[in-house]
């Protein structure tokens, strides 16, 4: 499943937010992180507070703070707020028993894929994020690792 840029800072920006809910974050400085236009991501931030899943704080020291329940918000609850997830059309449009097979196929595969989406929380995608850094930690270079 290939996402768009807006669904993939919608992600980025909501796994930011949960990983310190109690922080407010300037849009910029998530912008600056994910090499993006403030102005790009503020369009996606806006539809992410519309939809309740962050607050907008206004003033010094403002940004956006997570409002959503980590443990129960999905991947697929946000990436369905930006993409078109509903089935394809395709295994009825194509010809031959090839394309058909084909096209079956592949409709299993982003319904798979889906149900996956559906079944990550931002919760255990910060729990995969803290791993990787710990493993990337003590693998290192100049690292003394310690058994």
């Amino acid at each position: 499943m290939k996402l768009q840029q807006n669904t993939r800072l919608a992600l980025y920006s909501l796994l930011e937010f949960a990983a310190d809910p109690e922080r407010q974050i300037p849009a910029a400085e998530i912008a600056q992180k994910y090499e993006v236009s403030s102005h790009h991501l503020a369009k996606v931030l806006a539809e992410l507070s519309r939809v309740g899943m962050v607050q907008s704080v206004r003033g010094v020291g403002g940004g956006y703070r997570f409002v959503g329940n980590a443990r129960r918000l999905t991947l697929m609850d946000v990436i369905s707020r930006f993409e078109d997830v509903l089935p394809s059309e395709s295994v009825h449009s194509e010809k031959t028993p090839v394309g058909q097979a084909l096209a079956s196929v592949l409709s299993e595969i982003d319904e798979i894929a889906k149900a996956s989406m559906s079944s990550i929380t931002l919760a255990t995608m910060l729990r995969i994020i803290e791993r990787q850094q710990t493993t990337a930690e003590s693998a290192a270079p100049g690292k003394v690792r310690t058994r």
